[in-house]
C-alpha cells in the first residue's frame, strides 16, 4: 500500500480525482468528513447510549457520545504525530501532493469521532442480544431462507458493519481515506476468525455494503488478503483510531469506576503511576483537594504517554503495516502492555461485572428481543400480505427513511436490526413499554 494511494479524497458519484492541493484551505475535505459526522442524527442519538455503566444518571459518567469525542481528540492527536513523522519519511506527499500533518489528524479524527456509531442500545450486549435472536431465539426460523453468510451476518450482528453501512448511506458522503481508517475489519463475517491477525476479529460490513465496500478497497489500493475469502489488510490510519480508543476506555473507563466508588481511588495511583512514572510530579498529583481532580491528573498523563508510545510503535512497524504483515494492535507491541492489561483485568471485575451493570444488560436483552420479535413478524407478514391490524399499527411507527419492503429477505431482516440498532437506551425502553401497553 502506497500513502498517496491511502490519502484518498474521493467521495461516493465522483466523476473527477480530489487533489489534495487544489483543496480549499479552510475546510479541507477531510475535515468536512468530521464535520459532517457530528451533525448526523446517528451520532447525536449516541449521547443516550450506554458506554459503561448503561442509564447512569450521574454527570460524570461517559455515555458514548462523551467517549466517541474524547477518542476522536486522542485520534487527532495521533494522527498528527504520525503525520509529522511520516511528511518527514516521505516529503513528496508534502511537496508535491500538498498533504500536512494536520490531514493525518483530521481523518482518523473524523473515523475515530464515528467509530461507534453503529452501536445498539445497551453497549455490547446490544449487539449480543440482536445476535441471539437470530441464533436461539425467535428468528433462527429464517435460517432456512438465507444464504450461510447473510445468516451469519445476524447472528454475529456487528456494530462495526453497522456503522459502515451508517456513513457509506445516509447522505454523509465522506472521502474513502476516512472511510478506509474507519474499517477495522475489512472483511465479510465469514469464515468468522480464520487467523489470528487482528483485522480477523470480527468483520466490518454486511452483505448488503459488500459493492461499497469493494469500490472503497479498490480505490484505497488496500492489499487483499485471502484468494478465496473478501479480506483485506487493514488501512494504517486504521490501526491510530483502534489505538485511539483502547487508550480512551481503558484509562477513563478506569476514571469512571473510581468516581463512582466501584474501584478505591488506591488502585488509580498504583497502577497509573507505572505507566507515567517518568512525568509524575507526586506534590502536584498531593497538593490537589478533591478525588475527581486527583484522578484527572492522573488520566491526564497516562492518556498522554499513551498517545507517544502509540505514536512510535506505529513507525517503527509502519513497513510491516503498510505491507499488512503486522497482525496486531499497537499496543499489544507497548512496554506498558502489562499495566494496561492489569487495568483492563480491574475494570471487568469490578465495573464490568458490577451488578448495575449485569442488572441492565439483562434488561436490555429482553428488551430487544421483544422489539426484534414484534418488528419482524410486523414487516414480514405486510411482505407476505398477511398484516393484522396490530401489525399495521406497528408499521405506522416505524420510520420512513429505511426501506422494510425489500423484495429480499435478508435485507428486510437487516432493516429491522438497523432501526432497533438507532434507538438510543430510552427510546428503545419507550417503544418497548409502549408494546407491553404500560404507557398509560
Amino acid at each position: 500500500m502506497n500513502w498517496e494511494q491511502l490519502l484518498s479524497l474521493k467521495r461516493f458519484g465522483d466523476t473527477y480525482k480530489r487533489l489534495r492541493k487544489e483543496q480549499d484551505q479552510t475546510r479541507v475535505g477531510f475535515e468536512v468528513d468530521y464535520d459532517r459526522i457530528i451533525f448526523s442524527q446517528e451520532f447525536r442519538s449516541l449521547q443516550d447510549k450506554t458506554q459503561v455503566i448503561p442509564l447512569s444518571q450521574t454527570d460524570f459518567v461517559h455515555t458514548r457520545l462523551t467517549h466517541s469525542l474524547e477518542v476522536s481528540v486522542v485520534g487527532r492527536s495521533l494522527g498528527r504525530k504520525v503525520g509529522q513523522k511520516i511528511l518527514e519519511k516521505y516529503p513528496y506527499l508534502k511537496e508535491v501532493h500538498g498533504y500536512t500533518i494536520n490531514d493525518f489528524g483530521a481523518i482518523v479524527a473524523a473515523a475515530a469521532l464515528a467509530h461507534d456509531i453503529g452501536n445498539p442500545p445497551f453497549g455490547h450486549s446490544g449487539e449480543k442480544a440482536i445476535g441471539e435472536f437470530f441464533k436461539t431465539g425467535k428468528g433462527q426460523h429464517y435460517k432456512a431462507h438465507l444464504t450461510s453468510q447473510e445468516y451469519q451476518d445476524l447472528c454475529d450482528f456487528e456494530g462495526n458493519a453497522n456503522g459502515f453501512k451508517i456513513i457509506t448511506q445516509n447522505n454523509l458522503r465522506l472521502s474513502y481515506a476516512t472511510l478506509g481508517a474507519f474499517m477495522k475489519y475489512p472483511k465479510t463475517s465469514l469464515p468468522k476468525k480464520p487467523t489470528n491477525h487482528i483485522a480477523d476479529k470480527k468483520y466490518g460490513f454486511f452483505q448488503s455494503e459488500t459493492a461499497l465496500f469493494q469500490s472503497v478497497a479498490d480505490d484505497l489500493g488496500l492489499l487483499k488478503r485471502s484468494n478465496t475469502n473478501m479480506s483485506y489488510a487493514r488501512h494504517p490510519l486504521a490501526f491510530l483510531v483502534e489505538a485511539a480508543d483502547d487508550i480512551c476506555y481503558t484509562i477513563i473507563d478506569f476514571e469512571d469506576g473510581i468516581n463512582l466508588g466501584l474501584i478505591e481511588e488506591e488502585f488509580a495511583l498504583e497502577y497509573m503511576s507505572k505507566i507515567i512514572r517518568n512525568n509524575i510530579k507526586p506534590e502536584n498529583y498531593y497538593k490537589l483537594s478533591s478525588k475527581q481532580e486527583r484522578i484527572g491528573y492522573l488520566r491526564a498523563l497516562a492518556i498522554g504517554t499513551l498517545i507517544d508510545e502509540a505514536a512510535n510503535i506505529f513507525m517503527q512497524y509502519e513497513d510491516a503495516i503498510l505491507n499488512g504483515t503486522f497482525d496486531c494492535a499497537l499496543l499489544d507491541k507497548s512496554k506498558y502492555e502489562a499495566q494496561i492489561n492489569d487495568i483492563i483485568k480491574i475494570s471487568i471485575d469490578k465495573i464490568y461485572q458490577s451488578e448495575e451493570v449485569i442488572n441492565k444488560e439483562i434488561a436490555g436483552y429482553q428488551i430487544i428481543n421483544k422489539l426484534l420479535g414484534v418488528y419482524t413478524k410486523a414487516v414480514n407478514n405486510n411482505f407476505d400480505g398477511n398484516a393484522s391490524n396490530y401489525d399495521k399499527l406497528i408499521l405506522k411507527g416505524l420510520p420512513k427513511t429505511i426501506d422494510f419492503t425489500n423484495e429480499s429477505l435478508y435485507n428486510r431482516l437487516l432493516a429491522v436490526c438497523h432501526y432497533v440498532s438507532l434507538l438510543s437506551d430510552s427510546k428503545a425502553i419507550l417503544n418497548f413499554k409502549t408494546i407491553e401497553g404500560v404507557t398509560f
